[in-house]
């Protein structure tokens, strides 16, 4: 931008753009909602089945989501675009009148090449203008055209930063005006700079400015990649792993700042995950240097494996799936190598104990030796990623040096077995021995492998609610599912040793409530019709679900989330055989009210089949702790509320017209649904059994757990059958018996599992 342009500018072709762009937001808002409300709507309630269950809905979700980005992306365009013309027709009207006021005080200005000369004009007129006049003048104009110079320069490069952040489709960066996204523009550059610093040399109010920026900034998406591209792949961890070099004699601010590492280690996690989403050219660059760089050591005085430092600072936000599983392989790859040749994970990645040795993860759950930690934590929050590693294989069947042999036919010969990375992971690997910041042995290496199992079997992040969307399973996930299932059943103590991992299992297996159904019935004729399942089905068995519900009902959060799923699953489809008695047919010529009760019967004895095997799981726990976990485990079913409702709101896989509406809402709200009333009050502690007793609030007899099972499925089907509107009376007294046949299934298939364990049976206690 010079003196001539700016004077002589003509704003016509740039008033037609930011029109063209006004009405081209109008139409992107018009058709994101068409998208969103009807396309996305639609799909919410359709009856998927076969390979559109897993293709179709998640295509029609990514396709509304490009609907959204694109108008975001306009909008923002659009805004920058008006702001920066505005800026520039202002700035053209402060020189023309600056030019003016000029030659009102005799001083002439003149074009001069691409520059401008102010000067007293010729004649008597100039003769008393002083020199200060003249270079107020002109540092004036000066100002004015650098002024516009800037608007349109940063316009131009924020513009090709925002267009830049999606390889493909649109970005979602979102911004009011140019200011807004220059600023971020600027801080990003100016923070880059600081930790490019000797970390040590930092002073207080470095620190504190580097801390307070990237936790207003890292969501901004133009600053996480500005911010990456300037600090590099490798400046990352050098930053991170000098800021935590205990053999440096400096330490950031003085060392009166350490309290503030965690929140800064957060902070700078964010907005490298962040940064990782932009498809922009210079961000894969990046992330192709980054794999790179963690190949080799970090740091000058213990040289600190480049995976330990990067994991440490994925504990936070959602990276990139191809660069997470792409990071990953890489790793276990590394892993694989130093597992063949006998070495042990805390030596392969290089700790040894003792001596100074830096502490990368300054969150108090563990000291971050292990990548692993903190990789299993990002994947927790990706789950797309997820599904994809723990599916991955890890070592073939015929390794060289493979150390891993089963006997896996039973003729107690033991032969070398390929394993996936789940397998690997959850059964194999040897975890290092960590300690959190009191000292204690850390848990935090499993824990985040489970939370990262539960979002790859449910598609959503860890800790999340299940959604509609969430709710159709893909065969990768099924799979996964079953093969975790399998290995508890293969070796409970894989959970039992590591209970903490439970409250995921449960998560996971309320999830996939439709598959343990069928599992249980595995081959019976109609199950596709009894229990439907939008998506891929887990492949399941009734011996590994006893085994396996069994150990995850000893703990008092998996078993909360596995009750609470089992009834929120069973009085939704009691609802729903009764409002459609001719859902199921058992036989030609059959009668509604005789499908109706093989239906029901069918569901309320696996019913009862479930909660069997989690109630001898819980009087199991109660025995060894001399009956005082029984509170733990009624404060886990309140706390399960938010987890029932939201498996009623999506119908837990059922989804059927008489229970959703448009969108993919509950009609009435869900506490108008059987399934809403009947976990509320099983969650509130407002259901009693036939003697007064609140039920599931006494677990450590079996006979409590059988009577609150029977009451509360029964309930059900009362409910149900009043909603519908028609009478059944022999239907709903059939229910409770079936029920109790389900839990004398269970009290069968303990006995039988407990005795081949060599466990006690609490089962027996009241036959």
């Amino acid at each position: 931008m010079d003196f001539d342009t700016l004077l002589h500018a003509k704003f016509g072709t740039f008033d037609t753009a930011l029109t063209d762009w006004n009405t081209l937001v109008t139409n992107l808002e018009k058709l994101e909602k068409d998208a969103s409300e009807g396309l996305k709507g639609a799909a919410a309630k359709a009856d998927w089945s076969g390979v559109n269950s897993q293709v179709g809905r998640r295509f029609i979700d990514k396709t509304a989501g490009e609907f959204a980005d694109a108008h975001t992306q306009a909008t923002s365009v659009r805004n920058i675009l008006r702001d920066t013309l505005g800026e520039l027709k202002k700035a053209k009207g402060d020189l023309e009148q600056a030019i003016s006021s000029a030659r009102q005080r005799n001083v002439s200005v003149v074009p001069s090449g691409k520059n401008f000369t102010a000067k007293a004009v010729d004649g008597d007129a100039g003769k008393d203008v002083t020199q200060a006049t003249v270079d107020g003048v002109r540092d004036e104009i000066d100002r004015i055209i650098r002024s516009a110079a800037e608007s349109d320069s940063s316009a131009a490069k924020i513009l090709r930063a925002l267009v830049d952040q999606a390889e493909k489709g649109f970005g979602d960066a979102k911004y009011a005006d140019r200011d807004q996204a220059a600023a971020a523009i600027k801080e990003a550059e100016d923070l880059a700079a600081l930790a490019k610093k000797d970390p040590g040399k930092l002073t207080e109010a470095e620190f504190d400015k580097l801390l307070n920026g990237l936790t207003r900034y890292s969501g901004d998406d133009l600053f996480a990649t500005t911010f990456a591209q300037k600090l590099g792949a490798q400046g990352t961890l050098d930053f991170w792993a000098g800021l935590n070099d205990p053999n440096s004699r400096d330490h950031a601010a003085d060392g009166k700042r350490f309290d503030q590492y965690k929140d800064l280690q957060k902070q700078l996690g964010l907005t490298l995950a962040n940064a990782t989403q932009s498809g922009s050219t210079d961000m894969s660059r990046w992330k192709f240097d980054m794999l790179q760089a963690v190949e080799k050591p970090v740091g000058g005085t213990y040289g600190v494996s480049g995976y330990v430092v990067m994991s440490n600072l994925m504990r936070w936000g959602d990276y990139d799936d191809d660069f997470l599983t792409g990071y990953g392989t890489n790793m276990l790859a590394k892993e694989q190598e130093g597992v063949r040749n006998g070495a042990r994970p805390e030596q392969i990645w290089g700790y040894h104990g003792g001596g100074l040795w830096p502490h990368l993860n300054t969150t108090g759950t563990d000291f971050g030796f292990d990548p692993m930690t903190g990789y299993m934590k990002a994947l927790s929050h990706s789950p797309d990623a997820a599904t994809e590693f723990f599916n991955s294989e890890f070592i073939a069947k015929d390794a060289e040096n493979n150390p891993f042999t089963r006997d896996t036919d039973g003729n107690g010969k033991k032969g070398h077995i390929g394993l996936s990375n789940f397998q690997y992971l959850f059964e194999e690997r040897e975890w290092m021995q960590e300690q959190d910041s009191e000292g204690e042995d850390s848990i935090s290496g499993k824990n985040y492998l489970a939370a990262a199992l539960e979002a790859a079997t449910t598609g959503h992040p860890a800790g999340e609610l299940p959604t509609s969307a969430t709710s159709v399973h893909s065969e990768e996930q099924a799979k996964l599912y079953a093969d975790i299932v399998k290995s508890v059943s293969q070796d409970p103590s894989r959970l039992t040793d590591n209970s903490f991992m439970s409250d995921s299992m449960g998560q996971i297996s309320a999830e996939y409530m439709a598959d343990i159904h069928r599992g249980l019935r595995a081959g019976d004729a109609g199950e596709d019709r009894l229990y439907p399942i939008a998506g891929a089905a887990a492949p399941l068995n009734e011996q590994d679900l006893t085994r396996f519900l069994y150990t995850v009902g000893q703990n008092p959060e998996g078993y909360a989330a596995v009750s609470v799923g089992q009834h929120a699953y069973t009085a939704g489809m009691l609802e729903h055989h009764f409002a459609h008695p001719d859902a199921f047919v058992d036989q030609e010529g059959n009668t509604p009210a005789q499908n109706l009760e093989k239906a029901t019967g069918a569901i309320a004895h696996n019913a009862g089949e479930i909660q069997g095997m989690l109630g001898a799981g819980r009087a199991y726990a109660a025995e060894l702790d001399a009956g005082n976990k029984d509170a733990e485990f009624n404060d886990a079913i309140t706390k399960a509320g938010e987890l029932g409702e939201s498996l009623v709101g999506i119908g837990v896989g059922v989804g059927t017209a008489s229970m959703v509406g448009p969108g993919g809402v509950i009609v009435g709200g869900i506490a108008e649904t059987v399934a809403g009333e009947i976990i509320g009050g099983l969650t509130d502690g407002l259901m009693k059994d036939s003697s007064g007793e609140v039920i599931y609030r006494n677990g450590e007899e079996i006979n409590a757990t059988r009577e609150s099972t029977f009451a509360l499925v029964e309930k059900a089907a009362q409910e149900s059958e009043k909603k519908s509107g028609a009478s059944y009376p022999g239907v709903v007294s059939s229910i409770a018996g079936q029920a109790e046949a389900g839990f004398t299934s269970a009290h069968t298939n303990i006995r039988d599992y407990c005795e081949g364990m060599g466990v006690p049976n609490e089962l027996e206690k009241d036959k």
